[in-house]
């Protein structure tokens, strides 16, 4: 792997008294794919929101380029190079389409968006409608763009594409690899192994919030995955 970007250890976290990851580790390279999976129930979205500061670490440390994130509220980690796509509640549905995506934004450069918006042309011709309104593919495709749009050196994505039509999923994925080829780099928690295998470099399978495997995509057979997404 290369230098690593995003470096977590130890991560021990829940709910309550309940611990979902039990002192899980890992590690995302400059340029690359951290894909995440495993059965429901076992700490996928857990390990995001601890990632992304929505949920204290009761143990372990989180590193962004070297930087300790203990002490950084999940507000200012964009700031500090990490944008966050949560599995649900994904876009404000009260506001239109294109103020979700320029609320957060002080520059309103069109070329954020461009290739997403290009890719997904549906979502460019609804740009006045109210994002409530979109169908759940489409609130995932909104959240996507918003999430690509931001340009952060690393991108988490919860789930991008559930409820996604297959075309748009192809799509996703080239602009995936597009920005992975201008560096960036992204944790991916998914089921589709399509999508998955497409762009990952690296894989991190999860069970009762331990890990269950590790290492390079290219190393691990589509058997092999599909046993860890099973009950």
């Amino acid at each position: 792997m290369s230098t690593p970007l995003l470096v977590f250890d130890d991560v021990v976290c829940g709910y309550g008294d309940t611990m979902m990851l039990r002192g899980l580790a890992g590690a995302v390279g400059t340029g690359r794919v951290l894909a995440v999976l495993g059965r429901n129930g076992v700490g996928k979205t857990t390990l995001m929101r601890a990632l992304s500061g929505f949920l204290p670490l009761q143990r372990g440390r989180v590193m962004l380029a070297g930087r300790d994130l203990a002490r950084v509220p999940p507000q200012q980690r964009l700031a500090a190079g990490m944008a966050y796509a949560p599995q649900e509640g994904v876009v404000f549905g009260d506001l239109s389409v294109r103020e979700n995506l320029w609320l957060h934004l002080r520059s309103r450069d069109g070329q954020r968006y461009g290739a997403c918006l290009e890719a997904f042309p549906r979502l460019a011709e609804r740009m006045q409608q109210s994002a409530g309104l979109l169908s759940g593919g489409e609130r995932k495709l909104l959240s996507f763009t918003r999430t690509l749009g931001l340009r952060a050196p690393l991108s988490i994505l919860d789930e991008p594409t559930e409820g996604v039509q297959p075309e748009n999923i192809e799509r996703m994925a080239r602009l995936v690899r597009a920005r992975k080829a201008e560096g960036a780099s992204f944790v991916i928690v998914e089921q589709n192994l399509e999508f998955l295998l497409s762009v990952a470099d690296d894989v991190l399978a999860i069970d009762h919030g331990e890990c269950s495997l590790a290492g390079p995509a290219s190393e691990l057979t589509r058997e092999t995955l599909e046993a860890h997404l099973v009950v």
